[in-house]
């Protein structure tokens, strides 16, 4: 029974011990950091890595944090310049600076994206998006991103949180808004096209005035040939047309040609077949 106990002890002993020595360890994965705080004087000004640390047992816990980026979407309605209705959604890539985590837990709370992002990103959003009217937030999307990924950045880094990138990933007007811009492309698609139909009118007249004018010049050129030539022309023409007609009725198995007689005219004979 003596050696029962001392095995029962012994037992005993080495929980006791594997109990402490295991709370007195803690592991860091990887892209993880922890804080500690003690019970005395409170959190400690350190960050621990990956890997595995000692802790005083019941005197100290380990907080662990992740470095790596999260996405968050915030959503905000606002109002632009010209009072229009915004609906705008912004998607952040966020971490917190491994040098502030200890600052972060005692101000903030290992919760820090949820209780920081939302506010700042629709106190930032509200102030840039009354800087532009409805149709610039359209036109100079671009510049309104870099005016909001600048303030943003600048105010998570109070913080102690970095941003690793900002996009607008969603941008929309009240109904109101919406059903003006389609009246107004419809009305520029109408003005284009009467501008069309202008524009083509006028290719016609100007097409109508270079003919009348080549006809013109084209009647006086003739005109000026019979001046110079008399009535050479008038006969050379008919002599083309004689030629022509001769080589026509010449084909025809139902026209006869006789000589010219002593009267020196030609004789066409209509013989039937």
């Amino acid at each position: 029974m003596a050696w029962l106990n001392k095995l029962v002890g012994l037992g005993a002993g080495l929980a006791l011990t594997g109990a402490v020595v295991n709370s007195t360890l803690y592991n860091v994965d990887g892209g993880e950091r922890a804080v500690i705080f003690d019970r005395i004087r409170g959190v400690l000004p350190i960050v621990a890595g990956e890997g595995t640390h000692f802790v005083i047992p019941w005197v100290q816990r380990p907080i662990i944090f992740s470095i790596r980026s999260k996405p968050r979407r915030v959503p905000v309605l606002t109002g632009s310049k010209d009072l229009q209705n915004v609906d705008i959604t912004l998607r952040v890539l966020l971490r917190p600076q491994e040098e502030k985590l200890p600052w972060i837990y005692a101000n903030i709370g290992v919760d820090f994206d949820e209780r920081v992002l939302p506010s700042i990103t629709t106190e930032v959003l509200k102030s840039v998006v009354a800087e532009f009217d409805a149709s610039e937030l359209i036109t100079q999307r671009e510049v309104v991103s870099q005016r909001v990924n600048e303030m943003l950045t600048e105010r998570a880094a109070t913080f102690g949180l970095v941003l690793d990138d900002i996009a607008i990933t969603h941008l929309s007007f009240g109904a109101e808004f919406t059903h003006a811009v389609e009246l107004k492309q419809v009305a520029q698609q109408e003005a284009e096209r009467a501008r069309f139909v202008v524009e083509k009118a006028e290719q016609y007249k100007r097409a109508a005035i270079i003919s009348s004018s080549g006809d013109s010049q084209a009647a006086e050129m003739i005109s000026k040939a019979f001046q110079e030539a008399g009535d050479g022309l008038l006969e050379l023409r008919r002599l083309e047309a004689a030629e022509e007609i001769a080589s026509t009725l010449s084909q025809s198995r139902n026209i006869a040609y006789l000589p010219a007689g002593a009267g020196g005219s030609n004789i066409l004979l209509n013989v039937p077949t």
